[in-house]
């Protein structure tokens, strides 16, 4: 699967953004499970959002109420919309996926259990 961010920013606190994730896939099966991932330096990237193949989505506890993922099969990008932004939201964030399986990974996962991942877009809320 190749994947691609864009959309992030600067923002001030309670301000809003969208990331976008370009997803496609060049050989093979186009059922993919896609997630959103962020890290700030010296920690280990966290997942925050997560959808399956049916759309269902799951987010961490720190972002539920505030982020939203939404896919956009048609033209192949995965939206993260980020609303309320805090200064602890700031991060790189990825997009990663992974050809399940079975069920996809869930929103706790961890990072080695998807093998694709976008280059980051930076995300940086300001108090």
């Amino acid at each position: 699967v190749q994947l691609a961010e864009s959309g992030g920013g600067s923002v001030e606190t309670g301000g809003s953004l969208t990331l976008s994730c370009s997803h496609s896939v060049v050989t093979g099966s186009s059922r993919y499970c896609l997630a959103w991932f962020r890290q700030v330096p010296r920690k280990g990237r966290e997942a925050v959002a997560a959808i399956s193949i049916d759309g269902t989505t799951a987010f961490a506890d720190s972002v539920k109420g505030r982020f939203t993922l939404s896919n956009d099969n048609a033209n192949n990008q995965l939206y993260l919309q980020m609303n309320n932004l805090k200064p602890e939201d700031t991060a790189e964030y990825y997009c990663a996926a992974v050809f399940p399986k079975g069920d996809c990974p869930s929103v706790q996962s961890g990072t080695w259990e998807w093998p694709y991942w976008g280059q980051g877009t930076q995300v940086t809320v300001s108090s």
